[in-house]
């Protein structure tokens, strides 16, 4: 007998085989030259990492080779993506602080081809400090990262550098280093708490640092189409950036929330879930809107 249930539940289960198939239909283009993003909003809390890992594995997945740099001492990036990331297992610290390249410390992630990470671990909690008297403090990891892009920059097609929940010396080191933010959002109250000041930076690094800096990319996180307050606040932003945000929103799902506790991204633990088909059709739109 079928309940008032099941006609709901069937029509979700066929869109996602809808949205499936058209993934796997879909050709994703790959960009002629190395894109560099950097995830980044000083609200903690949005998804940023999450966001992140799940970009570059969906678009590893889509053949594009990948690097995910941890610029967060928490080092979850790094969990995510299989990367050791013990104390004394060398990262981006020392890329920042001995001026270790970027090659050498590089690993390839387990969960896909052509996804590699530079990891960081609690080790990194000291180098804002340690930075804060450096000379070049700012510009760091931007020579490392164009030193490694002139050798291997054919080879790479996309950088993500995951960024701390703040606007320290480690978030300016990314937004010198990169060409193209992206900033996650959480569909909740207060969503674009916050932005102002973060907008103001990014305006200020690519005045005086980084000429080639741009917001090109807002992504909508934890949607929950049940609630008016979700659809009020992707109106919100869609509003205030309507050509940065993308049409793929990301909706909360109990697999995006599992997958960290088992060191994957959602798209590696659980590829067939709306979390996973999401963030995939996501990193496709990203892909395609930056083949224009």
């Amino acid at each position: 007998m079928t309940t008032s249930y099941d006609a709901p539940i069937a029509r979700q289960l066929a869109d996602l085989t809808q949205r499936r198939r058209a993934l796997g239909e879909d050709v994703v283009p790959l960009p002629a030259e190395t894109r560099v993003f950097v995830v980044a909003n000083q609200k903690g809390g949005v998804g940023k990492t999450t966001t992140t890992v799940n970009l570059a594995s969906s678009l590893a997945i889509a053949g594009a080779k990948v690097l995910v740099i941890d610029l967060d001492p928490q080092g979850n990036a790094s969990t995510a993506l299989g990367a050791a990331h013990r104390v004394g297992d060398p990262g981006v610290y020392e890329v920042l602080i001995d001026g270790t390249p970027i090659h050498e410390v590089m690993q390839p992630s387990p969960e896909h081809a052509g996804l590699f990470c530079v990891s960081a671990n609690i080790d990194l909690a000291g180098a804002e400090s340690e930075l804060y008297l450096a000379v070049a403090r700012e510009t760091r990891l931007r020579s490392a990262l164009d030193a490694f892009l002139a050798v291997a920059g054919r080879d790479f097609h996309y950088v993500f550098i995951d960024c701390p929940p703040s606007l320290g010396l480690l978030t300016l080191n990314a937004l010198t280093a990169g060409r193209e933010v992206l900033i996650p959002v959480q569909c909740e109250y207060y969503a674009l708490e916050g932005l102002t000041l973060l907008l103001k930076t990014i305006g200020d690094v690519g005045k005086y640092l980084n000429p080639e800096l741009r917001l090109s990319t807002i992504l909508l996180t934890m949607y929950d189409q049940r609630t008016r307050l979700a659809h009020e606040v992707a109106e919100n932003v869609r509003s205030h950036f309507p050509a940065e945000t993308l049409d793929a929103v990301i909706p909360r799902s109990v697999r995006v929330s599992e997958a960290p506790s088992y060191g994957q991204s959602v798209v590696a633990y659980d590829g067939a879930s709306v979390g996973a088909i999401a963030y995939r059709e996501a990193a496709h739109e990203l892909a395609k809107r930056g083949a224009r």
